[in-house]
């Protein structure tokens, strides 16, 4: 075939219909295609309520066996825990050595200076600071704590402003002066006490609050039984900002914007709701 002279412009084949259909269904059928892969790629109601099972699982195994979470509801423990706090404790730490989830967190035993959840008659669960160990000989003088003949240093314990109260500055007190106090603890008191120290009984410990003036604490109920000791606050993973009680200091700012405020406070008020500098401690 001879090529077209020059000057011409050389002819072209026409297009047919089916490749012009062709290009004109192109972009849709990818299109589809690529909704097709997408749906593909999308759980079915089976495998989505399976993941849900496993989550769910994993979530009670954890909160039975290894963590939970606790609100602490007073002031107890101040300034090291406060009302509103959240926290996640080890249920594990001072499991039997040898149990099933015993690999996840190590067990170890009860040391003075621990804080300690454990159970209690009035509330179900109390968190106080271990401060005496079995066979411990201890006194408190004018709020200080002596433990076998030593003052013991305690950096964490804080004494807010309150009324005096001989029985909980000066224990074990010599005469029965505070309603608060259970009378069959202060029976056994009695019994447990040798040249003005209180000995402390093997397979329990003696507990107290950091904030002193303000814990109603083995001072006034007694021992913690070893088997009542069920887990070791971990870390604080939220905290909602509440008012304490056991507090002497002047009205804020924050307290006097308790009412409703104007628009420009929302960002304030949102913020202001939590301690976010409180969130991810750890407790100690």
């Amino acid at each position: 075939m001879s090529s077209p002279a020059a000057g011409q412009v050389p002819e072209t084949a026409p297009i047919s219909e089916a490749a012009t259909d062709a290009a004109q269904t192109t972009l849709p059928e990818i299109q589809i295609g690529n909704i097709k892969r997408i749906r593909l790629h999308l759980p079915t109601l089976p495998e989505a309520t399976a993941s849900l099972l496993r989550t769910i699982v994993v979530a009670l195994f954890a909160l039975t066996f290894v963590l939970q979470p606790i609100l602490i509801p007073s002031e107890s423990m101040e300034h090291t825990l406060l009302v509103g706090d959240f926290l996640l404790f080890n249920k594990q730490v001072y499991a039997p050595a040898g149990s099933l989830t015993h690999w996840l967190m190590p067990y170890r035993p009860v040391q003075r200076g621990d804080i300690i959840v454990f159970h209690h008659p009035k509330p179900p669960l109390l968190v106080k600071r271990v401060v005496g160990m079995p066979g411990d000989h201890l006194h408190i003088q004018n709020g200080q704590v002596y433990v076998n003949g030593a003052v013991l240093d305690e950096p964490y314990a804080t004494f807010e402003p309150a009324p005096p109260n001989d029985f909980r500055d000066n224990f074990p007190a010599k005469r029965y002066t505070d309603p608060a106090v259970d009378p069959e603890w202060w029976r056994q008191m009695q019994s447990l006490t040798k040249n003005g120290d209180l000995v402390v009984p093997k397979g329990h410990y003696f507990a107290m609050g950091d904030n002193r003036n303000y814990s109603e604490d083995s001072r006034f109920w007694g021992f913690v039984p070893d088997n009542a000791v069920v887990a070791r606050p971990l870390v604080i993973y939220f905290s909602l900002t509440r008012p304490s009680t056991t507090d002497v200091q002047p009205v804020t700012q924050q307290a006097l914007d308790d009412r409703l405020g104007h628009e420009r406070d929302l960002p304030v008020r949102l913020y202001g709701f939590a301690r976010w500098n409180r969130i991810f401690r750890i407790v100690h």
